[in-house]
């Protein structure tokens, strides 16, 4: 019999912190009585267990094994005579993924509790359900993305009831939603935990850091817990795509520290990136979640991020091409290298010096693979052009992030975070000019999405001084609301604003990547 015991450990681990939790919640309950408690949340972690191992569709003997050693001490005896073969023929794990699609009834009254007491034990379940989750999907050599994507969707579900205070009995079943369907699965034979999430008050706004390369100080504050970092990228607006794919890639990770740590044999693979879209589309501002994830799962171990580009890269002089780029992996050292508009490395003439550059960044990217994390930008046709260029660029990117413009809605909600963070006020009238001057804009290549919203929003505000320094005696709110004549016409930027009156130039804003 092959059995890890990872899944004995979160299973007792789920119990412990639970037990007492449970036993709480009624009043009456003598300390010598939680026996009745120990059995529901046992039973709680069964389930959890089970649902978990069928997330894939398949049950292997190593899970089915870990799940009787787990179990059999603190559920049913008679486990340890059963073996995988047998708890197939019962089907104790089929269709017990459906458990994940609703909060369960113990959680939702923990959560109940926290809304009338202030109590922070639905965070506990959370927490230690979540670790359940990762540790089962580290039994197996292979993780599969649907294991992944399941464990993603639960600890979304149960972080968004905490973070919203909604009960699972308070949204009726969708009878649309054939996986929700109100009911769950019958149970089988007997019938590690993180920090608090702070949630953001507002929608971040990608691509507001200003850019350049910098080392890294000193003195590094604690890793951030990676609830809060996921819970941070959430918060930006628009990408779904991308923020489910930085996810995916973060719970693998997880998934290989669990394996790491216990001894289990880790898939060697590459966490350089490609990302590919028009500037503004928050390519930096998701580069410096994705440093500060690598840094909180040990694959880096400062998860700075130093961005650079063809200047910072290619020399005009023989040899001096290849001493930049090692200079610029020098200043990303334990930490993530962004190289912005990366394409511009295969343009030139023949006497250029990019592809000296390229080549020296294929060996660097092998030689300190466990030191620097490479994150490839640029236009998504020329980043092609770019992995083109040298025959160890694919293998060594094999993973494209691939960021979409934003819509006008998004675009709408940007400039609201913006006059939010600023403390200012916007009519409804400016706000539907606001809309029109954004439409107007050709969406073509090159694009600037965020960019472009922040360079009309300082725009606008320059307007609006000019017309508030003509009042006499401005009141509070003339000082801070944006009317229709402050907004520019709807026509297509031209980095210009003819017909407005005099006031300061806006200060230029920096490109996200």
């Amino acid at each position: 019999m092959k059995a890890d015991l990872g899944l004995q450990v979160a299973a007792n681990a789920f119990i412990e912190a639970l037990t007492p939790i449970v036993a709480s919640l009624d009043p009456a309950t003598k300390a010598g009585d939680q026996a009745a408690a120990r059995r529901r949340v046992t039973q709680e972690a069964w389930d959890l267990a089970r649902a978990f191992i069928d997330t894939d569709r398949r049950a292997t003997d190593d899970e089915l094994w870990s799940l009787i050693v787990a179990f059999a001490p603190t559920l049913d005896p008679e486990l340890i005579n059963q073996t995988p073969e047998s708890l197939r023929a019962q089907r104790t794990t089929d269709g017990a993924r459906a458990l994940l699609d609703t909060p369960s009834a113990l959680f939702t009254e923990l959560l109940r509790n926290d809304l009338a007491t202030g109590s922070s034990w639905s965070t506990t379940y959370y927490e230690h359900a979540v670790a359940m989750g990762f540790m089962t999907a580290s039994l197996d050599d292979y993780t599969d993305r649907a294991e992944l994507v399941s464990i993603e969707s639960f600890r979304t579900r149960l972080l968004t009831a905490i973070r919203e205070g909604r009960l699972a009995d308070e949204v009726p079943p969708d009878p649309t939603d054939p996986t929700d369907s109100g009911t769950t699965p019958q149970a089988g034979p007997a019938g590690m935990p993180g920090a608090p999430v702070t949630p953001a008050a507002t929608p971040a706004m990608p691509g507001a850091d200003a850019p350049g390369s910098a080392a890294a100080p000193e003195e590094l504050p604690p890793a951030r817990p990676i609830d809060d970092l996921l819970a941070e990228l959430d918060d930006l607006v628009g990408m779904t795509e991308v923020k489910e794919e930085v996810k995916l890639v973060t719970n693998l990770l997880r998934v290989q520290k669990i394996r790491r740590e216990r001894g289990l044999k880790t898939l060697e693979q590459s966490h350089h990136l490609i990302f590919t879209g028009n500037p503004g589309t928050g390519k930096t501002t998701v580069a410096r979640l994705i440093a500060q994830i690598y840094r909180s799962l040990g694959v880096v171990a400062r998860g700075q991020l130093v961005e650079t580009d063809r200047s910072g890269l290619v020399a005009g002089f023989v040899g001096q091409t290849a001493t930049k780029v090692v200079e610029a992996f020098d200043r990303a050292d334990e930490g993530v290298l962004l190289i912005d508009e990366a394409y511009a490395l295969v343009r030139g003439s023949d006497n250029d010096f990019g592809q000296e550059a390229i080549d020296t960044i294929v060996k660097l990217v092998e030689d300190r693979r466990d030191r620097v994390v490479v994150i490839a930008a640029g236009y998504p046709d020329e980043m092609d052009q770019f992995v083109g260029s040298n025959p160890g660029l694919a293998s060594r990117f094999p993973k494209t992030l691939r960021f979409p413009d934003y819509s006008t809605d998004e675009l709408l909600l940007i400039f609201q975070s913006l006059c939010d963070d600023a403390n200012y006020l916007c009519d409804d009238g400016a706000r539907a000019k606001v809309r029109a001057w954004i439409e107007a804009q050709p969406r073509v290549k090159g694009f600037g999405n965020g960019r472009l919203v922040r360079n009309l929003f300082e725009r606008i505000v320059a307007r609006q001084a000019s017309r508030v320094v003509t009042i006499a005696e401005p009141t509070d709110i003339d000082l801070v609301m944006l009317l229709p004549a402050d907004i520019p016409d709807p026509q297509p930027d031209t980095g210009t604003d003819a017909g407005a009156e005099p006031g300061p130039e806006p200060r230029p804003l920096p490109a996200d990547g």
